[in-house]
């Protein structure tokens, strides 16, 4: 269990929330609570966890590997050195919590939830998936675009402590560096209402991160498969990017409501037939987003992935004209500091769709 102090001040934080957005149940709250505490509970340290007979082999070793990551980014890509990641939680489940997206039938904005601290985002989280289900079946009975997804990690945003989980810790090692990465870049900065900067920095940073990992000597091996890798994310980005903005301006045309729900239905439909062409043309049998291309892709699908790629491009610039990862970080608490539509001049990105991300 965290300290009394700790516990307190997340039922502080919990306080905030039921006078901040009247649209969460006393439910919804205490799941959260309830969520928090239990990966508090579980927590051990990792030297704890290692010294233990039960803890298989394996599992030990990928502890080893982890604190290695763990250390190395705080020394080389300046990122906190803190106790994130230093104690580890098996939850019995395969993701830590799942995030709801919802979306307009004709938009492929984003719904928000608001809190006091982490401000506006264009998700819900729950930590039990039938808890996430049931709130995206009640938005799905409004009308509404949904999509449910599993996430092995999530931030609190330097407020604690966040642990290693059986969620992510038998990663490939370059993304388990990603993850340890991405997540501890959310410590550094963080903006509030504005999730498609929060998550594209990250993700770039992470990216950063994983090139000077393999950097290192003895590492050269794993270069190449990442480096295909990180093309094949490309690839896959910018065709459902390709069709997100293709629907945005569908739904901001002069058509009649009928036939752009029809045209809509039309370009989903085309999104998957050039996935598998480009997949069977380019991809050499690569055949690993086929699982993400079988489930129900709407607005919210798509919002989800805009959320984590749009901006990437313009964050890895920044990154690659930077001396260091301290002049990074300077320049990202400065862009933290501006309006949003500043930041995204300064960024040279396209206006925002509106203020809903």
């Amino acid at each position: 269990m965290p300290p009394v102090p700790q516990r307190l001040l997340l039922l502080l934080l919990l306080a905030q929330l039921a006078g901040c957005n009247g649209s969460f149940s006393p439910h919804y709250y205490w799941q959260a609570a309830g969520g928090q505490l239990e990966l508090w509970r579980l927590a051990r340290p990792v030297g704890e966890v290692g010294a233990d007979p039960a803890t298989p082999s394996g599992l030990r070793e990928r502890l080893v590997l982890a604190g290695e990551i763990r250390d190395w980014a705080s020394r080389e890509m300046a990122l906190p050195d803190n106790d994130s990641y230093r104690r580890y939680a098996d939850l019995g489940r395969p993701f830590v919590v799942w995030n709801v997206f919802a979306a307009d039938p004709l938009s492929v904005t984003p719904q928000r939830s608001c809190f006091p601290i982490a401000g506006c985002v264009g998700y819900r989280g729950f930590f039990r998936e039938a808890d996430a289900r049931a709130h995206a079946d009640v938005l799905a009975g409004t009308g509404l675009d949904v999509h449910v997804s599993g996430v092995p990690a999530y931030s609190t945003l330097g407020w604690f402590d966040d642990p290693l989980l059986n969620t992510f810790i038998n990663y490939p090692e370059t993304e388990l560096v990603r993850l340890i990465v991405h997540e501890l870049a959310h410590q550094v900065v963080y903006v509030r209402d504005d999730t498609e900067f929060n998550e594209s920095f990250a993700s770039a940073v992470e990216e950063e991160g994983v090139r000077r990992w393999l950097a290192r000597p003895g590492r050269d091996g794993g270069r190449e498969g990442f480096e295909r890798m990180q093309r094949l994310r490309a690839d896959f980005a910018t065709l459902v990017l390709k069709y997100r903005d293709a629907l945005d301006r569908l739904y901001r045309s002069e058509l009649g409501h009928d036939d752009k729900l029809a045209r809509k239905t039309e370009l989903i439909r085309n999104l998957g037939d050039e996935y598998r062409a480009m997949r069977d043309r380019d991809w050499q049998g690569f055949r690993g987003y086929d699982r993400w291309f079988a489930q129900d892709i709407n607005n919210a699908t798509l919002a989800s992935i805009g959320l984590y790629s749009g901006a990437k491009p313009a964050f890895t610039r920044l990154i690659d004209n930077s001396t260091d990862m301290n002049e990074v970080w300077k320049t990202m608490h400065e862009l933290a500091r501006l309006p949003r539509d500043e930041r995204r001049v300064r960024l040279n990105l396209p206006p925002a769709r509106d203020s809903a991300e």
